[in-house]
């Protein structure tokens, strides 16, 4: 049990600012607000020896809570939307979210949240900026497809590659203004490419000779999981042994029904999708290969070459069941949009299991 008397500290934190409450046995003992510097802030709480400090996750990263770990203070990150708030207050203050912050964690009323290592911190900043320029490349081709189209011009095939890039080479106007905003536009997509092409290198040297090497290597013996998505996974999730069971997993990253039941009715509605919207869309982009039937191409095969015999039974098992589960909501007449769910649902335990090397239940 908690020490009544221990100091637990609550910090609004801000780009510039940090707002400290101190809340010992109930009472106030402290509130001041302070610029945002680290050093700053372990000063003034170097008076509560032994205090728990608290503050929520936010754009300023944690690089505060590292320093003040590496200082010895007892501190915890936790997440916005999991702090408890009251119906009906609709007052918003530095002041009264600091003093929230810390009477809720002298309660015991916060759960901490995982706080990555600088390196896998760093990973994701890399496939995070990936994400953002598959993002960034998508409108830009838009914006060159529409002005194609606007000028009476069908860009040849269904897809981005080769043959399509020559036609557009080959693409010419008579006004040079036409001209100057075709090429600008044609620009922007070759520099995209680039830029992702630099990036996706990055990742996969890292995935190849990296701390997280073997990991991402057992991921990608599952079918639809290559390295990009291992990796996505990976650098997402942290330290899969935190969750003590393929349902936590499941539950993390927002593939579980949403529930309002009282008494004896039970009513679930659509998934929770909490978590890392990252992590839940690979899983989903992966679970569409479960409408194909279970095999091992040539890829696949070269995957899982020198892996685990475990693993590639899990694997395996991995394909027939979602395959199963697959067809038989199909036959029943699911919408494919709530069948890729349960299948993405039912490949995050299997993603799950292969991490932390724990037997999987199937029923």
């Amino acid at each position: 049990m908690r020490d009544p008397r221990t100091v637990a500290v609550g910090l609004d934190v801000h780009k510039s600012s940090v707002r400290l409450a101190a809340v010992a046995a109930g009472e106030v003992m402290r509130e001041v607000t302070l610029p945002y510097d680290h050093e700053r802030v372990e000063r003034e709480l170097g008076a509560w020896p032994g205090a728990r400090v608290v503050y929520e996750a936010g754009p300023t990263g944690f690089g505060l809570y590292r320093h003040l770990v590496a200082a010895g203070v007892d501190c915890e990150v936790v997440a916005p939307g999991l702090v408890p708030t009251r119906p009906g207050d609709r007052v918003k203050t530095d002041k009264r979210d600091a003093r929230r912050l810390a009477a809720l964690h002298a309660g015991g009323l916060l759960t901490a949240i995982f706080v990555p290592a600088p390196e896998l911190e760093a990973l994701r900043d890399l496939v995070r900026a990936r994400e953002d320029a598959r993002l960034d490349r998508m409108r830009a081709r838009h914006r060159l497809g529409k002005f194609c189209l606007r000028h009476d011009r069908r860009m040849p095939t269904t897809c981005w590659g080769v043959t399509r890039r020559a036609w557009l080479g080959r693409q010419a106007f008579e006004l040079p203004g036409q001209q100057q905003a075709f090429d600008d536009y044609l620009f922007a997509v070759d520099q995209i490419d680039r830029r992702i092409g630099s990036l996706e290198a990055e990742i996969a040297r890292i995935a190849a000779d990296g701390p997280h090497t073997g990991l991402i290597g057992r991921l990608r013996c599952v079918r639809g999981i290559d390295t990009l998505t291992a990796v996505g996974l990976v650098c997402e999730v942290g330290d899969f042994t935190r969750f003590k069971t393929a349902e936590q997993f499941m539950s993390f990253v927002g593939l579980v029904p949403s529930e309002r039941s009282s008494g004896e009715g039970r009513r679930q509605g659509s998934i929770t999708k909490a978590g890392s919207v990252h992590a839940r869309r690979l899983l989903v982009e992966s679970a569409w290969n479960s409408r194909r039937r279970p095999t091992v191409g040539y890829e696949l095969a070269r995957r899982q070459r020198d892996q685990d015999p475990a693993v590639l039974e899990r694997a395996w098992r991995c394909q027939q069941r979602l395959h199963h589960r697959w067809r038989r909501m199909a036959g029943r007449g699911k919408p494919h949009q709530k069948i890729v769910v349960a299948c993405a649902r039912e490949l995050a335990g299997f993603v799950w299991a292969i991490a932390t090397d724990q037997p999987l239940r199937t029923t």
